[in-house]
């Protein structure tokens, strides 16, 4: 994604029953939302990915199923984030780049690492992390080579350097705090702004040259919508942001009664 261009505005993942016949139509297929899903947003982050390994033959059909300038943002996998807690991070984190997510092409934009409620701020530790963590496609085929598991290296996708970006939700109180800002904007990275309807931290601080957006439900966690006042209020805080010379990601996880999709759509429709 190039500096300066249009907010990407979309939904956190597609595949979800109670859509079908309500956001998707009627008889579409499953194989055919995410198809239909990236006509109507601009962008949809990945979070199979955040379970398991993902098959490059998927990486590639996601690509191929979804417009020229379509974004996808990548979920990083919680082994590194929920089991290993980001200790001893260097073979899984080759496992997941060598993986294929790099048959995205240019449509690949952020990656983001959800860190779980009951992991509190501890620099020493991130700060290890942040390290580890490539900025360049190139750097992660570096990575890559480490790698135990997974495709052979001519199947991972890598070929025309490009830069990485990372966001980081962070759902302990104990975050809030400049050290951690601090450490996020050293490295570049993005803290992500969690509208979580009061369960978890809504920090808003930006710290790197994009601004990470995830809106879990206004009253609701990830049930409730977001009322065209609610809607207006996210709106200019994007423009604000952009008025800022940053890129903006927002994603509504708001998906339980269907909300998500049309919430996207309403707030692409006001920037």
């Amino acid at each position: 994604m190039l500096p300066g261009a249009a907010p990407r505005v979309g939904i956190s993942g597609w595949r979800y029953a109670p859509w079908r016949g309500d956001f998707y139509p009627k008889g579409l297929t499953q194989k055919n939302e995410l198809e239909f899903a990236s006509r109507k947003l601009s962008s949809i982050e990945i979070n199979g990915s955040f379970y398991s390994l993902q098959r490059v033959s998927s990486w590639r059909a996601w690509h191929d199923q979804t417009p020229e300038d379509f974004l996808f943002s990548v979920k990083g996998p919680r082994y590194v984030t929920h089991l290993k807690r980001l200790r001893e991070p260097r073979e899984a984190l080759a496992n997941f780049f060598a993986s294929g997510l790099f048959h995205l092409g240019p449509k690949l934009g952020p990656i983001l690492w959800q860190l779980p409620p009951t992991l509190r701020f501890d620099a020493d530790l991130l700060e290890s992390f942040l390290a580890e963590l490539p900025r360049t496609s190139d750097a992660a085929a570096l990575v890559a080579t480490e790698s135990t598991r997974g495709p052979a290296p001519e199947e991972r996708g890598f070929g025309v350097d490009m830069p990485l970006r990372h966001a980081f939700e962070v759902r302990h109180e104990s975050f809030d705090t400049p050290e951690y800002f601090a450490l996020l904007e050293k490295y570049s990275a993005a803290s992500v702004v969690a509208d979580t309807a009061g369960r978890w931290p809504f920090l808003t601080a930006v710290t790197a040259d994009f601004v990470y957006v995830r809106l879990h439900g206004d009253e609701i966690l990830y049930e409730s919508g977001y009322s065209a006042p609610a809607l207006d209020e996210w709106a200019a805080r994007v423009s604000a942001w952009r008025a800022s010379g940053r890129d903006v990601f927002v994603y509504f996880d708001n998906d339980v009664k269907v909300r998500a999709p049309y919430d996207a759509m309403a707030l692409a429709a006001r920037l």
